[in-house]
């Protein structure tokens, strides 16, 4: 009587990769009661900070134009496809405009108005990616891991203080950590990755694509993934298994494809009228050829080209942006990783027995460093800071939180002191940085660490406030200012004002008696108040007055306000 192989002897790799997973969920399960719990606590309080704060944040420098971009592209759809404004629009029909297609779907129903409109949702979805990172690194590291991965993205600056009016940046890095998510459901599941796995991976692919071209990555990082699985099953079951895998698992995985294509074109449709649109993207966006002016930004107190940045751009950004716990936890997980693939290459010889982390890991360590080298190698356009590769930052996150567990599960196997010295550490060191976000407040994406020497150390020497969050703020101060002086009432003259920066972060905040001025000549060089924000340096002196209003933090100024009433006269 013949006898058939079984699955774990047809697909070996598989079924040793099924194991890990069926251990690592196994391991979730014993650790739900209380570190599933927690993350969920954490989401709903990061969603109760978010609905009390939204106002808080000032209106950023991109975001009119991408609020005119949603509108016109409903316009498009409204209009039977008649009207293409929206592609003739600057370069924004370059991006995908999910995003602001729904604030333009929202905004007539909303009881807040347009821009706190879009602050909220975009605080809501920032929250989504934190979900996501949580996901992820419970997916690879167990409950705990998990948890971890939620709070170290909570407490970053970069992040946090970004969701509120980030409007391009922040939803692109959610949908983007959600993506390499169930790209990591899939690889853990071949050469058969379920239904359910490959298409919520292409709706996670799609509106990924539906907000910015580069989200092809994933595609990549999935690929990647699948070509050192099936060198793998080469070297265990012969070519010919491999050969089937192969297949197996393109076959499986094409569903996603539709899926992916189908989003991108409702929410992009610009990508699918031709079909090398989304390179012609991918191009100009590396190289930015169609900007008719220089963009500098900051760098090592020296202003750079944007086009031309150096090659250590992204990395130093990313060394003294991300708070410490963050950088160090990255840097244990590169040894630790480095470590095993030096061991297991002595013992093994190359991808094989042994190698089955690899596939596991895979995805996530592509999708934090990928972009990185890519960007060091290819040296593209660069903007202020890491705005525009914000979404490395939550698989950055998930790879310290891995580094921490072990360290944790390390401890924990030396003693019960041990273990509880390390989550205190642990602790210690999330209340810290929570304080530190707190007295940024609202301007946390501003934050710095110590290893540049906090605000004060980067003062100078790199990009602080490039939005001009800050000019919210100075500008409720300076209505609070005027009526003080009036025993808190308006007072009973007009007076006008001048900003050094974007006039639409203070226009909607602006009472009856206080008027913008800007461009109007020569109003505007004797307005009664002047505000600037300190980004550009011109700004503060481009006017005289006496300075009444300070917005900075560690005594670092983001924007200050003059009184040049008494100058008029």
């Amino acid at each position: 009587m013949t006898q058939h192989p079984t699955y774990d002897q047809r697909y070996p790799l598989a079924a040793a990769l099924g194991t890990v997973e069926r251990a690592a969920a196994q391991a979730k399960v014993q650790g739900k009661p209380v570190w599933d719990q927690l993350a969920r606590t954490l989401l709903f309080c990061l969603a109760v900070i978010a609905a009390l704060t939204f106002r808080d944040y000032g209106i950023s420098t991109d975001e009119e134009v991408q609020h005119i971009y949603g509108q016109k592209l409903l316009l498009f759809y409204t209009s039977g496809f008649q009207d293409w404004s929206a592609f003739h629009f600057k370069d924004l029909y370059l991006y995908g405009g999910l995003f602001d297609l729904v604030v333009a779907l929202l905004v007539p129903v909303s009881p807040f108005e347009e821009y706190e409109t879009r602050h909220l949702l975009c605080a809501i979805v920032g929250v989504i990616g934190i979900a996501g990172t949580w996901r992820l690194g419970r997916l690879l590291g167990g409950a705990r891991a998990g948890f971890l991965a939620a709070v170290m993205l909570a407490l970053s600056g970069v992040y946090y203080g970004a969701m509120f009016n980030n409007t391009k940046d922040v939803p692109f890095a959610a949908a983007m950590v959600w993506t390499v998510y169930f790209a990591t459901r899939m690889a853990l599941q071949f050469p058969r990755p379920r239904t359910s796995a490959v298409l919520k991976f292409g709706l996670a692919l799609g509106l990924a694509l539906g907000i910015r071209v580069a989200a092809i990555l994933a595609g990549v990082y999935l690929a990647a993934a699948a070509g050192l699985y099936l060198v793998m099953a080469m070297r265990r079951a012969g070519w010919r298994a491999a050969l089937a895998d192969a297949g197996t698992i393109a076959v499986r995985s094409l569903p996603a494809l539709p899926v992916a294509y189908g989003l991108m074109a409702v929410f992009w449709p610009w990508g699918v009228f031709e079909p090398l649109n989304p390179f012609r993207a991918l191009f100009t966006f590396s190289s930015f050829q169609h900007l008719q002016f220089s963009l500098q930004t900051l760098f090592l107190g020296e202003m750079v080209p944007a086009v031309n940045a150096p090659c250590l751009y992204l990395p130093v950004y990313l060394l003294i942006k991300l708070p410490e716990t963050v950088v160090v936890g990255t840097a244990l997980a590169v040894l630790s990783g480095a470590h095993w693939a030096w061991r297991t290459l002595r013992r093994g010889g190359g991808p094989g027995a042994g190698w089955d982390p690899a596939v596991r890991h895979a995805i996530i360590a592509l999708a934090a460093f990928l972009p990185i080298a890519m960007v060091m190698v290819t040296r593209p356009t660069v903007y202020n800071g890491i705005r525009h590769f914000l979404f490395v930052v939550p698989p950055l996150v998930v790879l310290a939180a891995l580094a921490f567990e072990r360290v944790w599960s390390f401890a924990e196997s030396r003693g019960e002191l041990a273990g509880r010295a390390v989550a205190l550490a642990l602790a210690a060191t999330a209340t810290v940085q929570a304080w530190s976000l707190g007295t940024l407040h609202p301007n946390q994406y501003v934050y710095y660490n110590q290893f540049v020497g906090g605000m004060k150390g980067a003062d100078g020497q790199f990009e602080l406030d490039y939005w001009g969050n800050s000019l919210h703020e100075a500008t409720k101060e300076l209505i609070a200012f005027v009526e003080r002086e009036n025993d808190g009432q308006s007072p009973p003259r007009t007076y006008t004002l001048t900003v050094c920066g974007n006039p639409l972060a203070v226009r909607y905040d602006l009472p009856p008696w206080l008027r913008l001025v800007n461009g109007v000549e020569p109003d505007w060089r004797r307005a009664d108040f002047f505000l600037a924000f300190t980004q550009s340096r011109r700004c503060p002196s481009l006017l005289d007055g006496r300075p009444i209003i300070e917005i900075g933090v560690d005594g670092v100024p983001l924007s200050i306000v003059k009184d040049r009433r008494r100058v008029e006269e």
